[in-house]
Formats: structure tokens, C-alpha cells, sequence
């Protein structure tokens, strides 16, 4: 089962949002200019936005796999996971700016990760199901 071009969208933007968590909390560790926490708290939020839509949009096509295509599941269950972790970095973001780190940028590495995993998975796997 191919991605459709909107699924496709939605999942590049989960990955571009939570690298630019990534790259606020980076230039916040450098600077701390507070600033830079509030730009990342924001591209959090738009990151769960983004990646819960995406999230639903795959459920729905693990729904309705059929056993031929192969099972989205790992698809799933990463965009499941860098979704869980996004959530818990949004409750570090939360805090005090100067409280947050370095626990924020170490789960901002660890969402994009899940994130652009779940990404390539989607893109490659996926993608190569449909081919055959």
C-alpha cells in the first residue's frame, strides 16, 4: 500500500518540526538566549500536531492492510513512540528554561531519531511494498 501525497507531506513535516526542536534547544545551549526554549516549545507543539495526524492516518492504513502488501506495524509503532517521547519533551519544555536542560535537548535527539527512523521506514519499506 503506497503513501498517499498528503501522508507523505504530513510525515516530512513531523521529521522537519521535532529537527528543529533539535536545533533551538542546540542554539539555546549555546546562547541561552530563553527565546530559542519558547521557539522550540512551539515547533513541539506543531510536531504532535502534524505527527498525531499522521499517526491516525497510519492506523488507518494498518486497518485496512491487507495480509498480500505486508503490515505497516514497525511504521507504526515508531511514529507511536517518537509521538510518546515528543509529548514527554513537550513536559520538559514546560519547565523553567534553564531547568530543562540538558534533559531537553536528549530527548529532542532521541524524538528525531524515532522520528526520521519512521520516517525512512515509511518512505522505503512502504514504498517498496507497493512495487511488488
Amino acid at each position: 500500500m503506497p503513501l498517499h501525497p498528503l501522508h507523505r507531506m504530513l510525515l516530512g513535516a513531523t521529521v522537519t518540526l521535532f529537527l528543529g526542536v533539535l536545533l533551538s534547544d542546540v542554539a539555546y545551549g549555546q546562547s541561552y538566549e530563553v527565546q530559542w526554549k519558547n521557539f522550540a516549545s512551539w515547533l513541539i507543539v506543531g510536531g504532535l500536531l502534524v505527527g498525531g495526524l499522521t499517526l491516525l492516518w497510519a492506523l488507518i492504513m494498518l486497518l485496512r492492510a491487507d495480509g498480500r502488501s505486508g503490515s505497516p506495524v514497525v511504521y507504526v509503532l515508531l511514529l507511536v513512540a517518537s509521538w510518546i517521547f515528543g509529548f514527554g519533551n513537550a513536559l520538559i519544555h514546560a519547565k523553567d528554561a534553564w531547568a530543562s536542560m540538558p534533559t531537553a535537548t536528549v530527548l529532542s535527539v532521541i524524538v528525531v531519531a524515532l522520528a526520521g527512523a519512521a520516517t525512512w521506514r515509511g518512505f522505503v519499506s512502504l514504498r517498496a511494498q507497493a512495487a511488488s
